[in-house]
């Protein structure tokens, strides 16, 4: 029976057989876009020192940086991007993670295979709390609410639970640390050890591929999530949730849901930040952490998949760059002009870069949502049109509007 049905689905009516895809309609196909993009986003990943170098970006440590944070940005936009709900509060969960992984290396052993899954789990258990109250409301009246509960996470780790977080010092590994692991193995040593992924030291670029890989391999379950029917959930949720209400669907389970795999993101950037550097202190739960990753994703493009990472590696480059600058610097900079032109543009400059560089982030930002409110992505679709126009008007077919990126 089965054989008849799988032949004739494989036959025309008149009995002449049915030619296989070719690869250019597979590829034309949803899975193959999705396969296609993901293979394009792991080669532009893992080859980030070639092209990043002409820019001053190829070194491991900024490149960690663009994969870790890539992670906690493609995290907050399940939530955000994909329902519409806006956490202030989700530095809360990199800190928990940060804090988690410290313990483990101090605890078990240096290797991460312990200290990041548990990272992931805490960041899991902590976010479930915290989202189950803050999801009560909705709005405004959300977003207050998990930064109530960031501010008080961070209030208590700077001075409650000092016994657990050492307090403004930070959580530290040291060289007397019980590693019980380790130290039936053998392999506890002398002197203060370094995260390692089954022997192999994750610093300088091993350390950067290590977060790499995780790095594509949250893309592509990000890229699962929105393609799921969870993810079409998500989206009729951001587009009418009193509607979804009324046709008998309960939103929360799916939204306490998204805030939990939002959770998991965040608690495993924050584990990647404390392998990179085995320090976890309060101030990764501070207010401006949370409004990083806002930023973050808004420069990029809220609800895509690529923008949060593209704006994670280009708010941390930017940081990398203007924060470096001094008056030297400055001062170097303008020695084409006049001694009396030099020192006026200098002093000008000078509140922009350096500590102040935050002034020149936010002056980006009010002209990114002025002119392009959907980030990034909506500027290189833009560009893409204009690309089109040309080969349409060639073909002898009208030009389609280009929609900005949702």
């Amino acid at each position: 029976m089965s054989t008849t049905i799988e032949r004739s689905a494989a036959t025309t009516p008149s009995g002449r057989p049915v030619a296989a895809p070719s690869l250019s309609q597979r590829l034309s196909s949803g899975q193959g876009r999705d396969a296609l993009l993901l293979v394009v986003f792991a080669i532009a990943v893992f080859t980030m020192p070639i092209w990043l170098a002409p820019i001053g970006a190829g070194y491991p440590d900024i490149l960690q940086k663009f994969a870790i944070f890539g992670i906690f940005a493609l995290g907050f936009n399940i939530l955000f991007g994909f329902s519409g709900y806006l956490s202030f509060g989700h530095a809360a969960f990199l800190g928990a993670g940060s804090y988690a992984a410290v313990w483990m290396f101090k605890l078990v052993s240096m290797n991460v295979i312990f200290a990041v899954p548990f990272a992931v789990l805490i960041g899991a258990i902590f976010s479930l709390g915290i989202g189950y109250v803050s999801l009560r409301r909705s709005g405004i009246y959300f977003s207050i609410l998990t930064l109530a509960f960031a501010q008080m996470s961070y209030n208590l780790a700077y001075s409650v639970l000092t016994p657990i977080t050492n307090g403004e010092t930070g959580l530290q590994i040291a060289r007397t640390d019980p590693r019980v692991l380790d130290r039936m193995l053998g392999d506890a040593g002398t002197s203060i050890p370094s995260p390692n992924f089954f022997g192999m030291a994750l610093q300088g670029w091993s350390g950067f591929y290590f977060c790499a890989t995780l790095l594509v391999i949250a893309f592509a379950i990000t890229m699962k999530i929105k393609n799921s029917t969870f993810g079409m959930m998500l989206l009729a949720i951001k587009s009418n949730q009193n509607r979804m209400g009324f046709t008998g669907f309960a939103t929360r389970p799916y939204l306490l849901t998204a805030f939990v795999i939002s959770g998991m993101y965040a608690g495993l950037a924050g584990g990647l930040l404390a392998v990179t550097d085995p320090l976890a202190g309060a101030d990764r739960m501070q207010w401006t952490a949370s409004g990083e990753v806002v930023l973050m994703t808004i420069l990029g493009g809220v609800g895509t998949l690529l923008g949060p990472v593209l704006g994670a590696a280009v708010m941390k480059y930017l940081e990398q760059i203007f924060s470096s600058f001094n008056d030297g610097v400055l001062t170097r900079f303008f020695d084409f002009l006049p001694d009396g032109l030099q020192s006026f543009m200098v002093a000008i400059t000078s509140p922009f870069v350096g500590e102040g560089w935050n002034l020149t982030l936010g002056i980006l930002f009010m002209v990114l949502v002025i002119f392009l409110p959907g980030g990034l992505m909506e500027g290189f679709k833009r560009i893409g049109g204009l690309w089109s126009k040309p080969s349409a008007r060639a073909a002898g077919t009208p030009p389609s509007p280009v929609s900005p990126a949702k």
